[in-house]
């Protein structure tokens, strides 16, 4: 739920735990986890793994469009989900196109109707840099993306902090 892009209705609070019970092979966790906090709370679940992905959208070496970049740079509210009357919910930050889909979505209109709203429009945020009429999908956890990072200081500093909280874990035992 937590996550960018296309998402579910679990959070992976909820989830991880659960599968990590279900299935005899290692779990990667996704969804709301953009440093070592996150990390550590994933491991703490049972997860063996983790997954970033909006943290990594707004990365140097990411290929998105410098506009989308910054707008990922966000508030915690600042991410809405679209397409719940239709079973296809996408988790993206607020901008013209999500206020005129969820409007749309309101006043029940149909399914091709909102699909030609959307045609195109990640092409638009990831290319072109449109922040207004693009999908910039971003997941809960923008609000935590306050700069620029190479991919290699993302994982040192999410390692680090994660190594951090585990140990910080150990002494309040």
């Amino acid at each position: 739920m937590e996550s960018g892009g296309h998402i579910g209705s679990t959070t992976t609070m909820a989830l991880v735990p659960q599968v990590v019970d279900a299935v005899s092979i290692p779990v990667i966790a996704a969804g709301g986890i953009a440093d070592g906090r996150g990390m550590a709370a994933a491991f703490m679940l049972g997860a063996e793994g983790i997954q970033m992905g909006t943290r990594f959208v707004a990365s140097k070496e990411s290929i998105v469009h410098e506009n989308y970049k910054n707008q990922i740079k966000a508030k915690d509210i600042d991410s809405v989900v679209t397409g719940m009357s239709t079973g296809h919910p996408v988790r993206s930050l607020r901008n013209q196109m999500t206020r005129e889909y969820l409007k749309l979505e309101k006043e029940n209109a149909d399914f091709m109707e909102l699909e030609k709203l959307t045609l195109g429009s990640l092409r638009k945020a990831v290319q072109d840099g449109d922040t207004v009429n693009g999908t910039l999908m971003a997941g809960q956890i923008a609000g935590l993306i306050r700069r620029e990072q190479t991919c290699r200081e993302i994982i040192e500093e999410t390692v680090q902090q994660a190594q951090e909280c585990i140990a910080a874990q150990g002494q309040h035992k």
